[in-house]
């Protein structure tokens, strides 16, 4: 047992090769990561060997510097929305009962309810039988026997608002929602390792490393990009003239003092957008080119049809952007918004549409810039603590082991150069928790060889010769260090799944430390004492 095979002792040190040659970019850090952004910008560097691996261990926000924010989403703007689109659907359907309940018309009222008044009082009953007929069952198991709307009747008027079962279930999509846009927001960008996560009910916390401020992750993931596509009724001159009923007024962005009356319900909205990119109009001034999915080409396709000659207003986050008239038919679902773009302007509102609309405003609660000079501290505080620690565990085992100590400290440095190559592998980002689990495991990836170790020193005792007492202290050690390490691995594995932020990075280091350890006490450290051995053939030995 003592001799290994020459097939399982290439492949010990191939894996050791290979763990390495992943690590040994975070040795030169900068370099790499200069390397890494030229080829992502398109361009190419000679800053780092091709032929050899360029993936880096992220540094988390604590370490790299960056922004931190936490922001509530304001769930109520939703059921305002979900208002506006079921007036069409309740309007057209009580309009087809209109020898009935005569002319319908819309109220004015709170943004989460929609009130219709109907001109015939008489027919209050059946319009209610109508608009509860349009109620749909909510597909959750918290909303089980329950309708997405309530309807109640106060004279001839109809009030409809959702139900509580519906308002979870919207809260519930708005943040998920929220957080997949912000999350793609930021992609979009390049950023490495964000950290985008729910906090409670209703507050998502964004902490993005290596950008130099808050404001900046601001303006990618603050503005609501509600891009839509609505009939113009009229222009006006002020801000307060009469729109009418189921109209809104909004002021336009390129002239000043004018303002639009324009139909509420869109006909398109930029969720049906499939992509956006920027480019330039047949002037040379800086657009977006914008393309919809089949819903939205048809929609659009139709309705500019049937509106040739109208003007038709193209509205972002509440300003009018650009009102052209229908030329002609727009078939294909393709077009272009143009407007008094900078080519910065462009490009930043095409990665906004094609990461879609958020659904809700984000207030922001409380926003941090960490500075990288304290990230830097953390860097060079955490390096003090690792050497510290690997110094004194390596004196510790020459003293106590002598030459074998010699080999548990070479399987240490090994050990920890793997934990960067595992890290690197699976693109990890490393925090200050994540350095006091390396160091963690600098401490607990000698305890494998200590066990190990005294058991060769009982079984010298018995007389049976240096290769059998090798041999048995290997063999029977091994199930106190499995046990003794997975029941470690266990408790990491815990951490990871139910902790969030530092405690994941802490329990990401820990796991992988325990992985590492573990090999390199079992396999490293045996092939370099295997090695030895087969080469002194010592009569006796002292451990």
């Amino acid at each position: 047992m003592l001799n290994i095979s020459p097939f399982r002792m290439v492949m010990i040190w191939l894996t050791v090769v290979v763990g390495l040659t992943f690590a040994l970019p975070n040795a030169f850090y900068t370099r790499v990561e200069g390397h890494n952004d030229t080829l992502a910008a398109g361009g190419e560097s000679t800053a780092w060997p091709s032929f050899l691996p360029s993936g880096l261990v992220n540094l988390g926000l604590d370490l790299r510097g960056g922004a931190h924010l936490l922001a509530e989403v304001q769930v109520e703007d939703v059921y305002a929305s979900v208002m506006e689109a079921t007036w069409p659907e309740v309007r057209d359907a009580l309009a087809a009962e209109r020898d009935t309940v005569g002319f319908v018309t819309r109220e004015d009222g709170p943004e989460d309810q929609l009130r219709v008044r109907i001109s015939e009082p008489a027919g209050i009953d059946r319009a209610l039988e109508i608009a509860r007929g349009l109620a749909r069952p909510i597909q959750s198991l918290t909303g089980v026997g329950s309708t997405d709307i309530v309807v109640t009747a106060d004279g001839p008027v109809l009030t409809i608002e959702l139900s509580e079962a519906e308002k979870a279930a919207v809260d519930e999509r708005t943040l998920q929602q929220s957080l997949e846009i912000i999350r793609r927001r930021i992609d979009e960008v390049g950023t490495r390792e964000p950290t985008i996560q729910r906090q409670g009910t209703d507050r998502i916390l964004v902490q993005v490393p290596g950008v130099g401020s808050a404001q900046e992750v601001k303006d990618i993931i603050g503005t609501t990009a509600q891009l839509t596509f609505q009939p113009v009724v009229n222009r006006a001159s002020s801000a307060d003239a009469p729109a009418g009923s189921g109209n809104e007024v909004l002021p336009s962005l390129d002239e000043e003092g004018v303002f639009y009356i324009l139909e509420r319900a869109p006909v398109v909205t930029g969720e049906e957008l499939v992509d956006a990119q920027p480019a330039f109009d047949q002037n040379g001034r800086p657009a977006v080119n914008f393309r919809f999915n089949v819903s939205g080409a048809r929609k659009f396709g139709d309705y500019t049809l049937e509106n040739i000659g109208a003007p038709f207003a193209i509205v972002l986050d509440d300003e009018v952007i650009s009102a052209p008239v229908i030329q002609s038919h727009i078939a294909g679902g393709s077009g272009i918004i143009t407007g008094t773009f900078t080519v910065e302007e462009s490009t930043n509102l095409a990665v906004l549409l094609r990461a879609g609309a958020l659904p809700a405003e984000l207030i922001f609660l409380e926003e941090r810039t960490i500075g990288p000079e304290l990230g830097q501290d953390s860097i060079d505080a955490g390096k003090i603590a690792c050497i510290v620690a690997g110094i004194a565990v390596l004196i510790y085992m020459f003293l106590s082991y002598g030459l074998f100590g010699v080999f548990a400290n070479v399987a240490l440095v090994v050990n920890v150069g793997l934990i960067f190559g595992l890290l690197s592998i699976i693109g990890a980002t490393l925090t200050l928790p994540g350095i006091a689990g390396i160091v963690l495991t600098i401490g607990m990836a000698v305890d494998a060889n200590v066990i190990v170790f005294e058991r060769i020193r009982e079984e010298l005792k018995t007389a049976k010769g240096p290769a059998r007492a090798i041999e048995l202290g290997y063999e029977k050690a091994l199930s106190s260090i499995i046990d003794a390490n997975i029941t470690t691995f266990m408790t990491a594995t815990i951490l990871f799944v139910m902790g969030s932020g530092p405690v994941r990075g802490f329990a990401i280091t820990l796991g992988l430390g325990i992985l590492t350890s573990v090999f390199t006490a079992i396999f490293v450290t045996r092939s370099l004492i295997s090695i030895w051995f087969a080469r002194r053939r010592p009569k006796t030995i002292e451990v």
